[in-house]
C-alpha cells in the first residue's frame, strides 16, 4: 500500500537465543515486503549481543532495537521503556548491540519514564555516540502508554540534538497527519502504527501528499471489505485458523468504522469462528451493497 519499511512484531532477545518457534513465527516475511526490520527487546547486554547475531544472520535490512515499549511484562523485566530510566544500562544494550550487527541499527524510544524524567533529547545524543544508524521517537511517556496527546515538541528536540536520520511516531491517523509531523517536526521520516489497523490506504495517500500529489479517493466500503477478506486470509495462512481468526477481529472493526449500519455486521463477525463463515458473511455484505447500488442506497451503508 505504499509502506517505504516495514517492521516486524517485536521480539525477545531470550526467545531469539533459545529458538522458539513462536518468535520466529513473528519475524516471518516475503521478499515482496523488503526493506524489512526486524525488532529486538531486551536488558541484558549478553543475550542483546548473541540474539542480534542470530538476527542479522536472518538477512533483514535494518535490525531495530526496542527501548521504548511500555507494556508491563516488558518493562518489568528491565527492557523496553525501562531502559530510559537507567541510561547506565541503556549504554550497555545499546553498545552491545550496535556492535553485533552488520546491518543498519536503529533504536526506538519513548519522551522518558514519567513526566518528571523526560529525557528522549540526552538519550539520543547517547544513542548516536554508539553508532545507531538512526531513532524512532515515540512522544509519550511510558506512564502514559497510549494515553493522552504524543508531544510532538519532542520529536523536534530529538531532531535538534542528533545528526542522524528521526523518524517520528504517535498520534498519525491520516495522510495529514503524517505531512504535519514532517513540516512541524523536521523529522526525516513518519512511523504508522495503529493508524494503519482497518486503514492500509494511509500510506498510499501520505506518500502522494507529500509528494505533492493529489492522494487517491477513500475507499468505499465495498474496497474495504474485498481489502479485509484477503487480510484474514493471510492472516490465517500464516499465523492458524484459530489465533488468525482471533486477531483479525481487531481489523475487522476497524475497516468498518465510520459506515453507517454497520455495527450490526460488526457484532456478527468478531463472535464467528470459522473463517469461511466471516468471509461468507462479509460478501454477503457485498451483495447487500451491491443490491443498494442498485436501488440508489448509499454506498457507505450496510442494510
Amino acid at each position: 500500500m505504499g509502506a517505504s519499511l516495514v517492521w516486524t512484531e517485536m521480539v525477545s532477545a531470550k526467545g531469539t537465543i533459545r529458538e522458539s518457534r513462536r518468535t520466529f513465527e513473528f519475524l516471518d516475511f516475503v521478499e515482496e515486503e523488503r526493506p524489512i526490520v526486524f525488532q529486538l527487546f531486551g536488558a541484558n547486554p549478553e543475550s542483546i549481543a548473541k540474539a542480534t547475531r542470530i538476527l542479522d544472520g536472518m538477512s533483514p535490512d535494518i535490525i531495530d532495537l526496542n527501548a521504548g515499549c511500555p507494556v508491563k511484562k516488558v518493562v518489568r523485566s528491565g527492557s523496553g521503556a525501562a531502559l530510559m530510566r537507567d541510561l547506565g544500562l541503556m549504554e550497555e544494550v545499546v553498545g552491545a548491540f550496535i556492535e553485533s550487527t552488520s546491518r543498519p541499527g536503529t533504536v526506538k524510544i519513548r519522551s522518558g519514564w514519567d513526566a518528571e524524567s523526560i529525557n528522549a533529547p540526552e538519550v539520543a545524543g547517547l544513542i548516536e555516540k554508539l553508532g545507531a544508524s538512526a531513532i524512532t521517537i515515540h512522544p509519550r511517556t511510558r506512564a502514559q502508554g497510549f494515553t493522552g496527546t504524543a508531544d510532538w515538541r519532542l520529536i523536534t528536540e530529538v531532531k535538534r540534538s542528533v545528526g542522524i536520520p528521526v523518524i517520528g511516531n504517535g498520534d498519525v491517523r491520516c495522510a495529514d497527519d503524517a505531512v504535519r509531523m514532517m513540516d512541524t517536526t523536521g523529522c526525516d521520516a513518519v512511523m504508522i502504527g495503529r493508524g494503519a489497523i482497518g486503514n492500509p490506504w494511509i500510506f498510499r495517500e501520505a506518500r502522494a501528499v507529500m509528494m505533492g500529489a493529489e492522494p487517491p479517493p477513500r475507499p468505499l466500503l465495498s474496497e474495504r471489505l474485498e481489502t479485509a477478506i484477503e487480510q484474514l486470509d493471510l492472516m490465517v495462512e500464516t499465523k492458524g485458523v484459530r489465533r488468525g481468526v482471533h486477531e483479525m477481529r481487531k481489523h475487522i472493526v476497524a475497516y468498518l468504522r465510520g459506515f453507517g449500519g454497520a455495527s450490526k455486521l460488526r457484532a456478527e463477525l468478531v463472535i464467528i469462528e470459522d473463517p469461511e463463515a466471516v468471509k461468507g458473511r462479509m460478501r454477503a455484505a457485498l451483495a447487500e451493497l451491491d443490491a443498494s447500488r442498485e436501488t440508489g442506497a448509499s454506498e457507505g451503508v450496510i442494510q
